[in-house]
């Protein structure tokens, strides 16, 4: 018998995971997925929005808020990279500045400190912006983060701390039998005293396996373009337009690796699988973006790609109890500014829901931190030469467009969660996020991963389970 059963190890459920690890408790993740942060919080904007944006009194506001303000330590404790660059939603209009002064006004509510700027201020900070903006609001704590490893070193403080993780297991029914809630996954049944829907996209049918859902999670694809190592000061702060009901817009900001992130779009679908791409919402990404900074280089983008986000009827964050059971904790509805929210969200559910269904012991051995780790490019050469000295496979560079050395990847696989396949080591140490998006480093690390899991190469996965790299061996081909 579990006490806790976390189902989904995105953003959100993985640092739930490490809020319950303070304490001596059972924990067990659970996620469908091959690798944690698989899906939306894999492929966002990773904006650490300031919280002026949100409806004030919701959820959605008061988490935001809150959690932009932990992410700091947080970042600091997981060894992730985070900048606190701020915002600028611009308008281009004189309709636009009236809502701007509404958004300076609803800041005010929720407790965010923004400044409207003239045309003239922000043009000496933003020289390529759209020289003919009316004005713009600056939100100097908006922040940009590395959501890869937030999640990833999250899930890793969790495990450190004695939560189990299963990977590849995909819930298929719950029972509620009262006293307990019997799991079945694809694999095994568990028993736990308490069950966490924290499932992204699929909350609500998670929550339909014990009683009917009186909301629905309808996912909105977002595409996005991603720009190549650029001359810094293309912008310097997060870009937005005037927000709309579809969305805070598309808007251009730097990312924490120093590629430039222009997107995204907004589209509800049917399909919470579909993660394609087309040329016409591309289209009308790039038109859009090219309006708040004209000079956007296209000619550098080195990938698109789309993320969906989990948005419910009910227009907020759904964190509450079951009807049927105080004992099943629903967290549905996670979408923008989830991200930002997310540590705010996970000690919300900690302290206000699971204290109050079983006897919360914190541990006095609780380690918030991981252990750091080496980013050889960030070294000094002198530093970089004697840790070579130590491990010669740290002079072994596989990726050549982000530096990342034979070292570096082996350093994962002795990790609580370790990478199983291409794009984990992808996420984790941005090997193949170059410009050659793996061209030349992906044989190796295929090589790499086939060695470490004593596995044929052509059983080494790209992503998801059937995403084989190798078909066969050429002396089998025909």
């Amino acid at each position: 018998m579990r006490d806790v059963i976390v189902i989904g190890a995105g953003v959100v459920g993985s640092l739930i995971a490490r809020e319950l690890s303070k304490y001596h408790l059972d924990v067990l993740i659970v996620d469908k997925e091959n690798d944690v942060g698989n899906v939306t919080s894999m492929a966002n904007s990773a904006i650490v929005h300031s919280g002026y944006d949100p409806e004030p009194n919701s959820l959605k506001a008061k988490l935001n808020v809150l959690g932009n303000k932990m992410f700091k330590q947080l970042c600091q404790d997981l060894d992730v990279n985070y900048g606190q660059i701020g915002s600028l939603t611009i308008a281009l209009s004189d309709e636009q500045v009236l809502i701007l002064h509404d958004l300076a006004k609803r800041a005010k509510e929720n407790g965010v400190n923004v400044q409207l700027l003239s045309a003239e201020e922000i043009i000496k900070i933003e020289p390529n912006i759209n020289p003919n903006l009316k004005m713009g609001l600056l939100a100097p704590t908006c922040g940009i983060v590395d959501p890869f490893n937030l999640c990833a070193h999250a899930m890793e403080c969790a495990c450190d701390n004695g939560v189990e993780l299963h990977l590849n297991e995909e819930v298929l029914n719950i029972v509620n039998c009262n006293s307990y809630f019997e799991i079945k996954t694809n694999h095994q049944t568990y028993q736990s005293k308490i069950v966490i829907d924290a499932a992204g996209l699929n909350s609500d049918k998670i929550l339909n396996f014990i009683e009917p859902c009186d909301w629905k999670i309808t996912p909105r694809k977002g595409e996005y373009y991603v720009l190549d190592h650029y001359a810094p000061g293309l912008v310097n702060h997060v870009i937005f337009p005037i927000p709309t009901n579809k969305g805070k817009g598309i808007l251009i900001t730097l990312t924490t690796s120093g590629n430039y992130l222009v997107g995204p779009s907004s589209e509800f679908i049917d399909d919470n699988e579909d993660f394609s791409t087309d040329s016409l919402t591309l289209a009308n990404v790039k038109k859009s973006a090219l309006e708040m900074i004209p000079n956007i280089p296209f000619q550098h983008v080195i990938r698109c790609f789309s993320g969906l986000r989990a948005t419910s009827t009910r227009h907020d964050f759904v964190i509450e109890s079951a009807k049927s059971s105080k004992n099943f904790i629903v967290v549905g509805g996670i979408e923008s500014p989830g991200l930002a929210s997310s540590p705010a969200i996970a000690k919300y559910v900690v302290e206000e829901f699971v204290s109050k269904l079983i006897n919360l012991t914190p541990k006095d051995d609780f380690n918030p931190k991981i252990k750091p780790y080496i980013n050889l490019k960030s070294l000094s050469n002198e530093k970089r030469n004697e840790l070579i000295k130590q491990n010669p496979e740290y002079g072994t560079i596989i990726c050549g467009c982000e530096k990342i050395s034979l070292g570096e990847i082996k350093d994962l696989f002795k990790r609580s969660v370790p990478p199983y396949t291409v794009k984990a080591i992808k996420k984790r140490i941005r090997a193949g996020f170059g410009k050659c998006q793996g061209g030349f480093c992906q044989p190796s690390i295929v090589s790499i991963l086939a060695k470490e899991y004593h596995i044929s190469p052509l059983d080494v996965l790209y992503d998801k389970n059937h995403s084989n790299i190798l078909v066969c061996r050429l002396k089998d081909g025909k």
